[in-house]
């Protein structure tokens, strides 16, 4: 099926530093990169969270369809082809003086297939990322359908989580890569700490940065591109 672009999609990953940047830079960014399904991180927290998130939402073309601000404000938006089976967030051990962490969780269907999609922001701490680990995955697998987990890693692909992470599924990036991978920081991208980790029955076409003029404008971070077949 990879031939047959209707069996395509693309899938961003950014972490969108609350829209503290520039909410119409990341509206714009979204746009011209033209997902089908959006992991965001660093999603809006505070006060009228979900309206700012419905907003960037709407801007883009997108619907806001999973996440939450209390686990981890990582959220997941989709476009108008992708069908919302299920979606859900799964809130992760926290421990007091570390930022909460969780999972958003999205069953979606595209032609008939389907496939579950999670942004997930892991920690700062090395070994909170490596404890986090397990949940997340079995917050995914549970739907027993290919797997797509797009994020911020906070590690660059030596650590142990990004290593463990590739051992189970593909590191987009790594295995069809077009221009640099590195995704932080905005202004001089330097290191790759941000990745989509593909299950092993879809193909992965291309990952990229995408090459924008509001890039340095809008978040901290790059956004982060992954063309997929399956």
């Amino acid at each position: 099926m990879t031939g047959d672009e209707s069996a395509q999609i693309r899938v961003l990953s950014y972490n969108v530093l609350s829209l503290r940047m520039s909410e119409q830079a990341v509206a714009a960014i979204i746009k011209a990169c033209d997902p089908d399904i959006v992991c965001v991180q660093e999603a809006p927290r505070f006060l009228f969270w979900r309206r700012r998130i419905e907003r960037l939402a709407a801007a883009s073309g997108l619907r806001f369809v999973a996440g939450h601000r209390r686990a981890g404000a990582v959220a997941v938006l989709v476009g108008p082809r992708i069908e919302l089976v299920e979606a859900g967030v799964t809130r992760l051990p926290w421990r007091v003086g570390r930022h909460r962490r969780g999972v958003a969780c999205a069953l979606v269907g595209v032609l008939g297939r389907r496939l579950v999609v999670a942004s997930v922001h892991l920690s700062l701490h090395a070994d909170e990322r490596l404890a986090h680990l397990p949940l997340i995955v079995a917050a995914v697998e549970r739907y027993a359908v290919p797997v797509v987990i797009a994020g911020d890693i906070n590690e660059e692909d030596i650590g142990a989580a990004w290593l463990e992470l590739g051992r189970r599924y593909q590191d987009a990036y790594a295995v069809a890569p077009v221009g640099h991978g590195e995704t932080f920081s905005a202004l001089h991208p330097r290191r790759r700490i941000d990745a989509i980790f593909v299950d092993r029955s879809v193909t992965v076409l291309s990952c990229q940065v995408p090459d924008l003029p509001e890039v340095a404008a809008a978040s901290d971070h790059c956004p982060l591109l992954a063309t997929l077949a399956f």
